[in-house]
């Protein structure tokens, strides 16, 4: 169901780790980015139908200076709830803005649309999306599978299963490190037409999807519009993280930048029909030299760091079990997963 870490990962920037947890029976989950320390983070909105939390607190006039955690969940709406759960485990382990005596952990988050997967939704006046924030939070480590886990669980594309994704990078002639989460449920395709390329070839490395680079010449109906159009049912969440010392403007303009990224990777993408997320975070271990050019090259980057990252979350993606793959194109249930129809690569 899952690939096991290999080297290169988001957590690869020290302070950070992530957690999954997941509801099979239900064809969805949750993963939590928790950071060891509050550090500066920022958002950028590209899709038309997005679902968000706290993420007006990222705007760089807002008070608050840090966060504590980022939460990416399936469940359309009902996966809001996720964040819930991840304020529980940290308000348990004391973090939080203080205020008063008290502290109040921040959270924001971002969910996907994973409803029409297949898995059983008839989950009663409970979703089960807060238990699952916690159970995420609670299992945050530098090592952490990719592929059909957390929020990736019920994860889909135009044609092939989506996933988890994660992979990181030196930033040349700066000192800096740049790594990206993405849980890809996006309408468009990552890879070229029906076939096992990936848009995101050119910024592979070590084979980490395949090693297949770019076909001789791109199959006819690599751009062509995918059939399938279900408004809202569909969604690419992605965390940047940097060990850079950026102020909340700057990580505005990471978070910009980066979803550049997912352009590389999925066609098309930022339709009316997605609600793709951005999120950037600094630790604020390694000034910026030169804070234009040094951030000019952490975004570009971040731009290809999260182009690998998508491509890795299809490539390590599994289908699920008791669940038949769909049909090609059918609105409903989750198609094959790249492995299955392609092999290991």
């Amino acid at each position: 169901m899952s690939e096991a870490r290999a080297a290169s990962r988001i957590t690869d920037i020290p302070g950070i780790r992530v957690g999954h947890a997941q509801d099979l029976r239900a064809a969805s989950g949750v993963t939590a980015v928790i950071f060891d320390r509050p550090c500066t983070a920022a958002v950028d909105v590209r899709g038309g139908g997005p679902g968000t939390r706290e993420t007006d607190l990222l705007d760089p006039e807002r008070t608050v200076e840090g966060i504590d955690a980022l939460v990416l969940s399936g469940g359309s709406v009902f996966g809001l709830d996720a964040a819930a759960g991840v304020v529980a485990w940290l308000a348990e382990s004391g973090r939080g803005f203080p205020v008063g005596g008290m502290r109040v952990p921040i959270v924001p988050g971002a969910v996907l649309f994973d409803l029409l997967n297949g898995g059983d939704k008839a989950w009663g006046r409970f979703p089960p999306y807060r238990e699952l924030g916690y159970a995420a939070a609670r299992a945050a480590a530098r090592d952490f599978a990719l592929g059909s886990v957390g929020a990736g669980t019920g994860a889909r594309t135009g044609n092939l299963k989506g996933g988890i994704g994660s992979a990181s990078a030196a930033v040349p002639g700066t000192g800096l490190r740049v790594g990206a989460l993405a849980a890809v449920n996006a309408f468009g395709r990552a890879t070229m037409g029906d076939g096992p390329h990936f848009w995101a070839a050119p910024f592979e490395r070590d084979g980490e999807f395949g090693g297949l680079g770019w076909p001789e010449r791109p199959p006819a109906e690599a751009l062509a519009f995918p059939a399938r159009t279900l408004p809202g049912a569909a969604t690419t969440l992605a965390v940047v993280a940097t060990d850079a010392a950026l102020t909340k403007a700057q990580a505005r303009r990471l978070a910009v930048t980066a979803q550049d990224g997912l352009a590389r990777a999925i066609q098309p993408v930022h339709t009316p029909l997605d609600g793709d997320v951005v999120f950037a975070a600094a630790t604020g271990a390694v000034p910026l030299a030169d804070p234009v050019a040094d951030l000019a090259r952490l975004g570009d980057m971040a731009a290809q760091v999260l182009a690998r990252a998508v491509a890795v979350g299809v490539h390590a993606a599994a289908s699920l079990p008791g669940l038949a793959p769909a049909a090609a194109g059918a609105l409903h249930g989750l198609p094959p997963a790249w492995r299955e129809r392609f092999g290991g690569g």
